[in-house]
């Protein structure tokens, strides 16, 4: 027994030491003798971009019928990548690439072609089936054609400061700015492991860039946004942005209700899909800019007023012009008295004074408390990144000056998406709204999340004063604003302009730049919108009841016919 037993041991032993004399003779053909012919097949089949697996959930629109329509999807392309160390005759190698690359340099070209440590260099992305075809054909050694899935924005440019993009951050390809970067988590967060090959690296040199991780998406987000609403809204916009040679130019429409977003517009704006040159454009600065905005903020003022009880329509005071408080002089905006006026001429002919009487009315710190319950001071908490908070400091000042100024929208810098949130709590009924751009959530595994909207606070306003201030801006608009001439006959708006001038980077303010705004809720009686625009910086005009009136009622012509709202007078 013990004899058979060392036989069988010596023949395991010899056994192995065949398998490992086989195993090194393999390991010697592969590695020495065919090392370039396998080396290159490795590279065919194991060198990948990262977005070979790359996996992202959709965004989506939604139209008046709810019908879902992409924003953000992945299509299908190609990467064409090198090998340096496979390719020889590398000018030869340009020159028939170059008729199929157009923007393939070749001092780029060049340049790859000496990195000859590198296993793998891209040449060119997001390339056609037919692009891609071509290069197969050329049969070049060294030169290799790979499936990718890339972001794709079907509409273009359209809500790009709500989209946001993609890029490569840290390794990794990632949202940058809007939606992309603030449901990064939700569009994208499973990873599935590596797809590097152990054999591979270890039998044929394949190294480091072989690694890729697969991605996952855990869900697509469907949006508030409408796509005709807004591709109307921009185009709106885009024109008085080049017609008044404006810096720049915003706009929302939301729904006062609920705070969904209908379109949100900024201009300069960018492509999400393509190369982005300039970082100037990416911050959306509907939620990430202040400004102070000037006399749109007297309805607010007044309907403070109003609601406390102090004023009435009809109360009166005596506009000298001017007035001084801490030995500064505030004066109206053309610089004229006019006696004895009630507050409905304080709108009609937007009075700074009339906004002053109302905080004195009031006192300081029930002004302040008001403008504090619209949320001026606030984050909205809209879902978008990088949202700022309004600049309300001059409300905690000891002096008088700074209440009066912040009456009249001076003083205060606020956000456009703060000041819209606030304009919708003279439409909704004194509800102080969160604005949402997302409403729902659609796993891959479970149910479609549906957020619901979110009132945060109620009863801001009593029904007298919201009243009384609707009809207050409907009679502006009716009577007053381009001398009557710019109201819709069969529906009620309520809306009021505002006209700032623009903080100096030194100090005080710049005497010729001044930036435009306009508000506006319609039906006035049953408020479907809350509009607002602004334009920074128009040339050669002075106010902006003459830049912003054409587009905001061309906006609201185009709201009420598309969503078939019946007239309400």
């Amino acid at each position: 027994m013990k004899v058979n037993a060392i036989f069988r041991l010596k023949l395991i032993g010899l056994g192995l030491a065949l398998v490992a004399v086989i195993f090194a003779t393999r390991l010697f053909f592969l590695q020495v003798v065919h090392g370039d012919s396998y080396g290159e097949q490795a590279d065919k089949q194991y060198l990948r971009s990262a977005r070979t697996f790359f996996d992202r959930g959709s965004i989506y629109f939604s139209d008046k019928n709810q019908t879902l329509v992409p924003a953000a999807t992945l299509r299908q392309e190609f990467l064409i990548t090198m090998n340096p160390q496979l390719v020889t005759e590398a000018d030869q190698v340009y020159d028939l690439l170059a008729p199929i690359l157009p923007d393939l340099k070749r001092s780029d070209f060049l340049a790859q072609t000496k990195k000859t440590k590198s296993l793998y260099e891209e040449i060119a992305g997001g390339v056609t089936t037919d692009v891609a075809e071509k290069i197969k054909a050329l049969d070049v050694r060294g030169l290799y054609v790979h499936k990718e899935k890339r972001r794709f924005y079907p509409a273009g440019r359209t809500a790009a400061h709500v989209l946001g993009f993609m890029a490569n951050q840290n390794e990794k390809y990632t949202g940058i700015y809007g939606l992309e970067h603030y449901y990064n988590n939700i569009l994208t967060s499973r990873e599935t492991g590596s797809f590097a090959s152990f054999f591979a690296e270890i039998f044929l040199g394949v190294k480091g860039v072989v690694t890729a991780e697969a991605v996952e998406s855990e869900g697509d987000i469907v949006l508030t946004i409408e796509p005709v609403v807004q591709a109307r809204l921009e185009k709106i916009l885009g024109e008085a942005v080049e017609r008044w040679g404006a810096e720049a130019g915003g706009a929302i429409i939301m729904d006062p209700h609920t705070g969904d977003i209908l379109a949100m517009s900024a201009f300069p704006d960018f492509d999400p899909g393509g190369r982005q040159a300039s970082l100037d454009n990416l911050p959306n600065p509907l939620v990430e800019r202040v400004f102070e905005m000037g006399s749109v903020v007297k309805p607010l003022t007044l309907a403070a007023g109003l609601d406390q009880g102090v004023i009435k329509p009809g109360s009166t005071y005596f506009d000298t012009g001017e007035v001084i408080l801490n030995n500064r002089r505030i004066m109206n905006h053309d610089k004229k008295a006019r006696g004895l006026v009630d507050m409905q001429e304080v709108i009609d002919n937007s009075l700074n004074t009339g906004a002053v009487f109302v905080m004195q009315k009031m006192g300081k710190e029930s002004f302040r408390d008001y403008m504090l319950a619209y949320g001026l001071g606030d984050k909205t908490g809209i879902d978008l990144p990088g949202e700022v908070a309004g600049l309300v400091k001059n409300l905690n000042s000891p002096r008088e000056v700074e209440y009066a100024t912040a009456s009249f929208g001076q003083g205060i810098a606020l956000t456009p998406i703060g000041i819209t949130r606030a304009f919708a709590v003279l439409a909704n009924g004194g509800k102080l709204v969160q604005p949402r751009v997302v409403k729902s959530i659609k796993y891959d595994l479970g149910p479609t999340k549906n957020l619901e909207p979110v009132i945060l606070k109620e009863g801001l306003l009593n029904r007298g004063a919201l009243e009384d201030i609707t009809q207050m801006l409907i009679k502006a608009v009716d009577e007053a604003l381009v001398g009557g001439t710019a109201s819709l006959p069969n529906y009620s708006i309520a809306a009021k302009t505002g006209t700032a001038e623009i903080a100096a980077a030194g100090g005080g303010y710049d005497e010729d730049r001044y930036l435009h705004s306009f508000f506006g809720y319609y039906p006035a009686y049953q408020p479907r919108f809350v509009v607002f625009m602004y334009l920074v910086n128009p040339r050669n005009i002075r106010y902006s009841s003459e830049t912003l009136t054409g587009p905001f009622m061309e906006t609201a012509k185009f709201l009420l016919n598309y969503y078939e709202v019946p007239p309400d007078r």
